[in-house]
């Protein structure tokens, strides 16, 4: 028995070394060879001694380890799980690196995320749009957006994001122009064109400062916080500098169809739609030449790229897989034609980037699809202005809150504080939202008709482009949802999609009053002819107005002179009209009682000086006197002063400004063979407020008086004149 013992013994102490005295105490009290307790067998008294003394010294040593371990310090312990779980990701892949990372605290909330995005044309900046909402939507960063841009996406998204007023938002923009000689030599038959290669230049285009960035497409919708992204920086090792999500389509595998050869790609290859670039690290490898040097070794056999630069970067990662760090699906789910993308998730709300990829954009075939359709179209109608939220905490950034907070200070006991609260607001402003080419044939005369309008005269603009062949400028009051039903009437008209020579510029709706003049300064600041035409979106100009313009311009010598062309306005009360085809037909139709001078039983002061009696039988432009309440119709210089913003809706918004030509000195001068026919419509919500409220009245009256004064300061004597009008 003792020769059974003396073994059991040996292992009881070794396992004591190992500081394992609990397990190797149950061992030695409960093993046996034939299964059953130790303690059934006989101990002489010698060994039972030493069993006394052995179980003494265990004591000893398992006190001994927990004084040590009580010596370990909370950080010190953190590091210890921290080294173990980086261990198990090593083991078991990157998804268990992400998991790693995201159970370590949040970037900190002041630091800044930057993102990279390339953006040219007109339609590229409406899908940005969308794109950036659902950023800032989930945002609790400050963030810096950089555009690689042609001069047109510059224009358009330095106007918005000025009048977005986005609280800790900074935006840069980069000549796309200057990049293109490092990617134009590259044949390309993909439809994006050169820009679609200019990703591959971002580490050599962004600041040096700048050591990484995350670059996305256009066409990408977030449902998470873009720092979840960004925190995944922090698991690159070595010389990964790429983080990209594997391809979801076989279209690097060449089996979408027969003979089918793509670009070398790792396995499935990656898609570019999402990037996380380490800057830095491509710097110092030398990536500008790296990718150029394989490109030209590929283009030899493959001679253009498909894909524009996802062929690339893909050739690139085949021969240098080390630079890549895959990403979990979930950060790029593509839902192009031929994408398997169902396949890398379970759970629809685990996703965090929707990739629209592909031209039939949401008709594409997915289990998921309405889930995700769903989730586009909020972002695409949500109301911008709710993203204006100030960032708690960090303050160094730009908010339209202190704006707001001084117009209250100023108004708050003032019974027309919404009036003068809403003159400071600037609205969110998206210029040239279609499709737009400048036409104007260059001469010293050309004219732009300038417009504007809200969601109820929209059935106006096909009939003004059929009546107005010449450039417009028009700007759209509307909500986002109501820009969204604005582009689906554009394109489904011929009419308007036929015309690149209109810019359509969106002013988001903000605050309870229509803001008339804020709308034609938006217009009038993008006229580009020399002048251009005020008019109003119900108006119809007679056939061949924009010709005749541009011949009376020069015959009225006002480049020389400050001039205001009066265009004598009509109306019908009839909603179907055969429209006057001259002169003639209008004076006959005026005589019959088909036509009317323009608010004639209303409002006759508005357009008494014009003279209509003269204009009938004129054949040459006449000089007529400015009069109180005159507000003609007028063909001026784009260098004229802007409309009054402090009139908003109904009253005195167009004698305001004709009021301040006459104290510039301006002549009116009636065009004798021009003439535009208001077209009849329901009244407008503005005019209806005007004459139900007291109020609104009242403080029309106080704004009146407020801008004659503020006239008679800045133009002196001769605008004593307008203090005495009522």
């Amino acid at each position: 028995m003792l020769k059974m013992f003396r073994p059991r013994k040996k292992i009881l102490i070794a396992l004591l070394v190992l500081g394992a005295f609990p397990v190797a105490f149950m061992l030695y009290m409960l093993a046996s060879e034939n299964g059953e307790a130790y303690s059934a067998y006989e101990v002489k008294p010698d060994i039972a001694t030493d069993s006394v003394r052995l179980l003494a010294r265990l004591h000893e040593v398992e006190d001994q380890n927990s004084a040590l371990r009580k010596q370990l310090s909370k950080n010190e312990y953190q590091m210890l799980k921290l080294q173990m779980a980086v261990a198990a990701a090593n083991e078991s892949g990157s998804l268990a690196k992400i998991k790693c990372i995201n159970a370590e605290p949040d970037i900190p909330k002041c630091e800044v995320i930057n993102i990279a995005i390339v953006c040219a044309g007109h339609n590229a900046t409406r899908d940005v749009v969308t794109l950036i909402k659902s950023v800032l939507f989930y945002r609790r960063n400050p963030l810096h957006f950089h555009f690689l841009s042609d001069e047109v996406a510059e224009t358009i998204l330095t106007k918005l994001f000025e009048t977005w007023s986005v609280a800790e938002v900074q935006v840069s923009f980069y000549n796309a122009d200057s990049v293109k000689p490092d990617i134009a030599w590259i044949p390309n038959t993909h439809y994006s064109g050169v820009y679609g290669l200019m990703k591959l230049t971002l580490p050599k285009t962004l600041p040096e400062t700048m050591h990484k960035v995350i670059v996305l497409d256009t066409d990408v919708t977030f449902s998470t916080d873009i720092a979840e992204l960004w925190k995944i920086f922090r698991v690159l090792r070595g010389k990964q500098a790429i983080g990209l999500v594997e391809n979801q389509s076989d279209w690097y595998l060449g089996k979408l169809w027969k003979n089918h050869r793509p670009w070398p790609a790792l396995g499935r290859g990656f898609n570019t739609g999402v990037i996380l670039l380490d800057l830095k690290r491509l710097r110092d490898l030398g990536w500008m030449q790296m990718w150029r040097h394989i490109a030209e070794k590929e283009l030899m056999a493959m001679l253009s790229v498909s894909l524009a630069d996802q062929d690339i970067f893909n050739a690139v990662i085949k021969q240098h897989d080390y630079l890549v760090y895959k990403l979990p699906c979930q950060w790029n789910v593509q839902l192009s034609m031929n994408t398997q993308s169902e396949q890398c998730y379970s759970e629809a709300s685990d996703l965090k980037i929707i990739h629209w990829n592909s031209p039939m954009k949401l008709k594409v075939k997915n289990k998921h699809v309405e889930f995700f359709r769903n989730m586009y179209l909020t972002f695409l109608e949500y109301d911008g202005n709710l993203l204006r939220r100030q960032l708690f905490g960090c303050s160094n950034g730009t908010s339209n809150q202190t704006q707001d907070i001084v117009t209250s200070n100023q108004f708050e006991d003032d019974d027309c504080y919404d009036f003068r609260a809403e003159r400071e607001l600037i609205h969110r402003t998206h210029l040239y939202y279609l499709d737009h080419r400048e036409d104007s044939d260059g001469s010293d005369s050309d004219v732009t008709l300038v417009l504007q309008l809200s969601m109820d005269r929209l059935q106006m603009l096909e009939m003004i482009c059929k009546h107005w062949e010449g450039p417009i400028e028009v700007a759209l009051y509307m909500s986002d949802a109501e820009a969204q039903q604005f582009l689906r009437f554009a394109m489904g008209s011929d009419t308007i999609m036929g015309r690149k020579n209109i810019g359509y510029h969106i002013v988001y709706r903000e605050g309870q009053f229509y803001p008339v003049n804020y709308l034609r300064n938006v217009a009038m600041s993008q006229v580009r002819t020399p002048y251009m035409f005020l008019s109003d979106i119900d108006f119809l100009p007679m056939y061949g107005l924009y010709e005749y313009l541009k011949k009376a311009i020069p015959m009225t010598d006002m480049a020389n002179k400050k001039k205001a062309l009066v265009v004598p306005a009509f109306e019908t009360q009839r909603y179907r009209l055969e429209f006057p085809k001259s002169k003639t037909e209008l004076l006959s139709m005026l005589d019959m009682g088909t036509l009317f001078t323009f608010r004639y039983h209303v409002w006759a002061k508005g357009h008494a000086p014009t003279n209509y009696a003269k204009w009938r039988t004129a054949t040459t432009p006449y000089v007529v006197p400015w009069v109180q309440d005159f507000e003609p119709y007028v063909v001026v210089h784009k260098d004229i002063p802007k409309f009054d913003s402090r009139f908003l809706g109904f009253g005195w918004n167009k004698v305001s400004h004709i009021m301040e030509l006459d104290a510039q000195n301006y002549e009116f001068l009636v065009l004798p063979n021009a003439f535009i026919i208001h077209m009849p419509h329901a009244p407008s919500f503005d005019i209806a407020k005007f004459r139900s409220s007291s109020l609104y009245r009242k403080c029309l009256k106080i704004l009146k008086g407020e801008f004659q004064r503020d006239l008679s300061k800045k133009y002196g004597i001769r605008a004593l004149k307008y203090l005495s009008v009522e």
